[in-house]
């Protein structure tokens, strides 16, 4: 006999039954057991058992910080006033010192010099970042983005491989840690390009908006750039800007303190989605940047942008990844929840089948994300189809969630209406997703000529 409903799934054998796979495995031969039967647990749980000791401690530890301090805030902030850029937004400051003080600042550098466990070190930092991102945008696109822009902006120094913005950004790191966020910044994007400045064919035949002439033994900066992410908040900005008279091939990079005589944050973005963090415009007014503010070599700013866009395109697509998560868990709940007339909505199976279509493309978008991750030097193929393709399956699965909740998923307080704004941002950031497609084909450049050399196939 059949148990109640409320002890089963519509359309389900309780897993009492004799003919639940539950209960059939736990009646196999012991030496087979161990190959087919598991216990019931939590798909999050059993992901995280698959990682290395380290990984699944520092996934935990994202987690918790997420749902302590950022669930709380996270439709209060999506809702708030936009702020003027002169107000100093001392909400997102506290999120960032209780980031901070949590390691999640610093954690590109392990201790020491950052805030890692050091055996995070035996990992690739693609890989514990994009645990991060997805981890921190499960829970909330914009306060996700606030917290780990920071890390963009930190990165080109890092890669610099020169000792005086290692300690730059040991000394940010170490600050954050004490609870006072020490920001970095990011800044390519300029009004007239924005995925132009990512792709090399474009950016052949872009003339650059942000300009460096030559000045004593430094260089005055001038122009803006649009859509940077913590720009507002920012203690310093990494600026890429062309040389006097040049192209984008004289790219160099240019660290600048928000301070700066000439540097102004001239306002922020009104957006869709991700609204807790601010897309600042930026001001470069002849702004005088000292020698040792350039970061790495003089014309060596386009290196610095291509590895560096290497190295966060894979979190970006865990960020997505992170949002399908969210859209799923919370087309669960609702299903679990309401009811059409008596039946709960989780007993129609057509119901059902969105939902195993939703956990199974996350899933394989999560699985995609790890396979690249790992590698220790990220491949542009595999970060570019990584983000173009988990962005998109985030945004298809944050529609579903939508069309699951009918007029529901309207309801700011649902959430999902809120996902399904936050994803579509991960879709153009980061280099739309065509350039990031066209990218792909880029680094298969010399295979493909190889084919086109190569003498046809016989039949």
């Amino acid at each position: 006999m059949l148990e109640p409903r409320e002890r089963r799934v519509g359309g389900h054998v309780p897993a009492s039954d004799p003919l639940s796979p539950r209960r059939a495995f736990a009646g196999l031969p012991r030496i087979a057991r161990p190959l087919v039967r598991y216990a019931p647990a939590e798909p999050w749980e059993q992901d995280t058992a698959t990682l290395p000791a380290a990984l699944q401690r520092y996934r935990r530890h994202v987690r918790a910080f997420a749902e302590r301090e950022l669930a709380p805030r996270a439709l209060a902030f999506d809702t708030r006033p936009h702020l003027p850029v002169a107000d100093r937004d001392e909400d997102a400051r506290a999120v960032l010192r209780a980031a901070g003080r949590a390691g999640l600042l610093g954690d590109p550098l392990p201790r020491p010099l950052g805030s890692a466990d050091p055996r995070l070190a035996l990992h690739s930092l693609a890989l514990t970042q994009a645990l991060k991102t997805e981890e921190l945008a499960a829970v909330d696109g914009g306060l996700m983005l606030l917290v780990c822009a920071h890390s963009l902006g930190a990165t080109p120094l890092i890669l610099s491989g020169e000792l005086r913005h290692l300690r730059r950004v040991v000394r940010a790191y170490r600050a954050c840690e004490r609870g006072e966020p020490h920001i970095f910044a990011f800044a390519i994007t300029e009004p007239a390009a924005g995925s132009d400045v990512e792709e090399g064919h474009g950016a052949a035949a872009y003339r650059p908006g942000v300009v460096a002439r030559p000045d004593g033994g430094g260089y005055r900066l001038r122009g803006r750039k649009v859509f940077i992410s913590g720009g507002d908040l920012a203690d310093e900005t990494v600026v890429f800007a062309a040389l006097e008279g040049e192209g984008m091939a004289s790219w160099t990079a240019f660290v600048v303190p928000r301070t700066a005589p000439g540097f102004r944050v001239v306002r922020t973005e009104l957006k869709m989605g991700m609204r807790a963090s601010g897309a600042a415009e930026l001001e470069l007014d002849d702004v005088l940047v000292p020698a040792d503010g350039v970061v790495g070599a003089v014309r060596g700013g386009w290196a610095l942008n291509r590895a560096t866009l290497n190295l966060s395109r894979l979190p970006v697509a865990a960020m997505a990844v992170g949002f399908a998560r969210a859209a799923t868990d919370l087309a669960l709940d609702f299903a679990c929840q309401h009811r059409l007339g008596r039946r709960r909505l989780i007993d129609f199976q057509d119901v059902q089948l969105e939902l195993a279509e939703m956990m199974a493309d996350t899933a394989a978008a999560r699985a995609m994300v790890w396979a690249a991750a790992r590698r220790t030097q990220p491949l542009q193929r595999e970060a570019s189809a990584a983000k173009f393709h988990c962005t998109d399956v985030g945004a298809r699965v944050a529609t579903r969630a939508m069309d699951l909740l009918g007029n529901h998923a309207v309801l700011h307080r649902e959430r999902v209406e809120k996902v399904f704004r936050d994803v579509r941002l991960t879709q153009i950031f980061e280099g739309t997703n065509q350039i990031n497609r066209l990218a792909v084909i880029e680094d298969l450049q010399e295979t493909i000529l190889a084919r086109i050399a190569a003498p046809p196939r016989t039949p």
